[in-house]
C-alpha cells in the first residue's frame, strides 16, 4: 500500500495514517506485517523518525522527522504543548455546549509489557478542550429508547496522555463510537450493523505549529477516510466543518 503524504519539506514529513495500522513494529503484535514507519521508509527511500504516536485504531496526521537531529529539535515541541492538535470524533449522546475538561489520568499499564510493575502509577494532569459540531438521532434502539443519539465532536488535547481523548469522553459518559476498551458495546454494534462502521471514530484532523527551522506557521490537515465520509453524508453533517 502507499501512504498519503500530507506534508513534506527537507526536514519533516507527515502522512494520513490509516485506521488499524501500527506506527512501528511491536513485540506485542508479532503477527502484524504492515507498519507506517517501514511503509513510509520504503515509499520515500529514506529513514524516518517518529515525533509522536497515534493509537492503532486512530487515523489522521502522523508526523516524522527526516533525521535524528531534527527529531531531537522537534520532540520538545510536543512535550511543551506547542503542537496544536485537532481531532474529530463521533460520540454517544448529545453534548450541547463546549467546555474544557481538566481530569487527571493514571497511566494505563499494559497487561503484558507492564506485568512486573510494582507501584501504582500516579494520576497526571490531562486537559481536553471540546465542542459539539452536529447532532443526529437515528431510528435504532440500543436499550430503553426506540432511537439513539450521537454527536460529532471537535477535540483539542492540551496534554498527551495515553488514550486521553477516549478516556475523557468515557469520563463524560459520551464514549467514542468504535472504542472497544473505553466505549459502549451496544452502540459500537449499532454502527457496525447499520452503518458498516468497524473502526474507532476518532481522527487526527489537523496539526498546527511553528516550524523549528524556518519559523513559518505550518498547518497540516488530513482528510477523512471512506467510512467517515459515508457517515458524514448519511447524517447530513457536511456543513459542520
Amino acid at each position: 500500500m502507499e501512504l498519503e503524504i500530507v506534508y513534506r519539506d527537507e526536514y519533516l514529513i507527515a502522512v494520513n495514517k490509516p485506521a488499524g495500522m501500527l506506527v512501528h513494529r511491536s513485540w506485542l503484535d508479532k503477527h502484524e506485517t504492515q507498519f507506517v514507519m517501514q511503509t513510509l521508509r520504503d515509499q520515500i527511500g529514506q529513514h524516518v523518525f517518529p515525533l509522536h504516536r497515534l493509537d492503532r485504531p486512530t487515523s489522521g496526521v502522523l508526523f516524522f522527522a527526516l533525521s535524528s537531529e531534527i527529531a531531537s529539535q522537534v520532540m520538545p515541541l510536543f512535550a511543551s504543548r506547542e503542537m496544536k492538535k485537532t481531532y474529530h470524533a463521533v460520540v454517544r449522546g448529545w453534548i450541547t455546549e463546549g467546555a474544557t475538561l481538566d481530569y487527571a489520568l493514571k497511566e494505563e499499564l499494559d497487561k503484558i509489557a507492564d506485568k512486573n510493575a510494582t507501584k501504582e502509577p500516579e494520576a497526571k494532569e490531562a486537559i481536553t478542550e471540546y465542542r459539539p459540531l452536529a447532532q443526529i438521532e437515528v431510528p435504532y434502539s440500543t436499550g430503553r429508547f426506540p432511537t439513539s443519539r450521537y454527536c460529532l465532536m471537535e477535540m483539542k488535547p492540551h496534554t498527551g496522555r495515553k488514550h486521553q481523548l477516549r478516556r475523557h469522553m468515557h469520563h463524560l459518559s459520551h464514549p467514542i463510537i468504535g472504542d472497544t476498551s473505553h466505549g459502549d458495546g451496544r452502540h459500537n454494534r449499532l454502527f457496525r450493523e447499520h452503518y458498516d462502521c468497524h473502526r474507532l471514530m476518532l481522527h487526527a484532523s489537523e496539526l498546527a505549529f511553528t516550524h523549528p527551522i524556518t519559523n513559518e506557521n505550518v498547518i497540516i490537515k488530513a482528510g477523512f477516510d471512506a467510512v467517515w465520509l459515508k457517515l458524514i453524508e448519511e447524517f447530513g453533517w457536511q456543513e459542520a466543518f
